[in-house]
């Protein structure tokens, strides 16, 4: 049967509330809903909206109050939850957000973003290099991954409206680009490319200069799929119409 998946940064949950957010889940009817940058702690949203559509629901949640956080939503109840890879200086911001379903597991995770400067640059590609071994240990134990989220990384030229210019940019910049390239060759598919080769779509605008209505955006909100699976894959692509956040959901359907 297969599984309707969302992944989505919604720059803060209460704020999309307030832009009919639990309307369009309704409308959905997704099975499983990952946000990213929920900002807030689960005692802070009105819950009962999501159970009342079915869902199942658990958060990680940064120390820091309206900071990252995640947050997973399921019409199925997952098996096992983990919250957190276990290293502190990650777990705090609330990054990563794992959920066990039979014999495959859904990851939803925030990656850090390195605009603020050097400092979160190289938290940001730390972070890179301890997520891409915590991910090759899981994998030993749970072989059929799905990880979704904000990576904060656009991957290729066809991910970003403006690739010249933004090559010494944080998100663009050549080693995070090779990180992707090294984590696609570890055994993992992008969901959205493997089904949509040649299509340019973005999945995050700047809300400077009219860049949404003008298109001028980057891709990098993804669904990696273990390759073990990836030809359960039916589609995948960005949801575009929704303007809940700067980003848009990325959703994937896959038979599972």
């Amino acid at each position: 049967m297969s599984k309707r998946i969302i992944s989505y940064n919604v720059n803060g949950i209460r704020a999309a509330l307030k832009k009919d957010f639990i309307a369009w889940l309704k409308a959905g009817n997704y099975d499983m809903v990952c946000l990213q940058e929920t900002k807030a702690h689960k005692e802070q949203v009105p819950v009962e909206l999501f159970e009342e559509l079915g869902y199942h629901h658990h958060w990680h949640s940064a120390e820091k109050k309206g900071y990252s956080s995640v947050a997973t939503f399921s019409k199925i109840e997952p098996s096992k939850v983990v919250a957190g890879c276990g290293i502190d200086k990650y777990d705090n911001e609330g990054r990563i957000l794992r959920t066990d379903f039979a014999d495959w597991t859904l990851l939803n995770c925030y990656f850090p973003s390195g605009t603020s400067g050097d400092i979160r640059q190289d938290f940001k590609m730390e972070f890179l290099a301890d997520f891409f071994d915590y991910i090759k240990k899981l994998k030993k134990k749970r072989s059929k991954l799905i990880i979704v989220g904000d990576y904060n990384i656009a991957h290729t030229e066809m991910d970003i409206h403006n690739p010249k210019s933004n090559k010494k940019t944080s998100g663009f910049l050549p080693e995070e680009r090779e990180w992707m390239t090294k984590w696609f060759e570890s055994g993992f598919t992008d969901a959205f490319r493997s089904q949509n080769p040649e299509q340019v779509q973005y999945s995050w605008w700047s809300y400077r200069a009219g860049a949404r209505k003008n298109n001028k955006g980057w891709r990098i909100d993804y669904q990696s799929v273990s390759n073990n699976i990836s030809d359960k894959i039916i589609s995948s692509q960005q949801l575009t119409d929704a303007v809940h956040s700067d980003h848009c959901p990325v959703f994937m359907e896959i038979d599972l």
